[in-house]
């Protein structure tokens, strides 16, 4: 899967150089490109932002540099990559879009900064915008790893085993159970006797019971959800 990400700040990305995702790079199942919408600002300032038509606070990207961006990536296309504004305005980031997307082959991320981005810019190449929750943050840039790392994870062989993320919390439309390891004993706290038992359906059944416990204390909208 091919990530191609417009951006100001291309030096912001680095960590995704690491860990899980620098594997995948390193394996060739995953690809991150960053482009400098700077490089197509066409003055000798590099300035991409102007002030707002109608007045008001902030500057606004300007539409024709992160245009030429996103075409000298669509050009050696033989088809138009999909194309994804970070913005607050856009509907929230959830596990069954990270799924959703992980089924394309490319995807072009707009990270926009200042007061955002001009509309028309908008209305000519974006094909959805999404945010990851609500609130501001001071640029696209960490909704766009946070989406690239959500969305990988559900690429076959970047995790060594698919129970990591179908058991996760969200996956199956529930929060996850609680997780314990050695020692049994810490602080007078025991790890539950069910987890010693190696009776695996009975402890398939205390995560169940646990992830629904969880679920409902602090994220009942998801399990009436779920139930629905």
């Amino acid at each position: 899967m091919r990530f191609d990400i417009l951006t100001l700040f291309p030096e912001m990305f680095a960590p995704l150089g690491e860990s899980m995702l620098g594997r995948a790079q390193g394996n060739g199942i995953l690809q991150i490109n960053t482009v400098n919408i700077r490089d197509f600002a066409g003055n000798k300032h590099n300035r991409v932002d102007d002030a707002p038509y109608g007045g008001g606070r902030g500057m606004v990207m300007q539409a024709p540099p992160i245009y030429d961006a996103y075409r000298s990536i669509a050009d050696e296309c033989t088809y138009k990559p999909h194309l994804i504004y970070m913005s607050p305005k856009g509907k929230t980031l959830t596990q069954e879009k990270a799924i959703e997307l992980s089924k394309r082959e490319h995807i072009v991320l707009l990270c926009g900064h200042y007061e955002g981005v001009d509309q028309r810019l908008i209305d000519e190449v974006v094909d959805e915008e999404i945010s990851i929750g609500d609130y501001v943050l001071t640029g696209g840039e960490l909704p766009a790893m946070v989406l690239i790392d959500a969305v990988s994870r559900m690429l076959e062989g970047v995790l060594s085993n698919p129970e990591s993320f179908t058991d996760e919390s969200h996956f199956s439309g529930l929060l996850e159970y609680p997780h314990y390891t050695r020692p049994p004993v810490w602080r007078e706290r025991e790890v539950p006797e069910v987890l010693l038992s190696g009776n695996h359906a009975e402890i398939a059944r205390w995560r169940e019971e646990e992830a629904r416990k969880i679920t409902a204390i602090r994220r009942p909208d998801l399990l009436k959800e779920k139930e629905n």
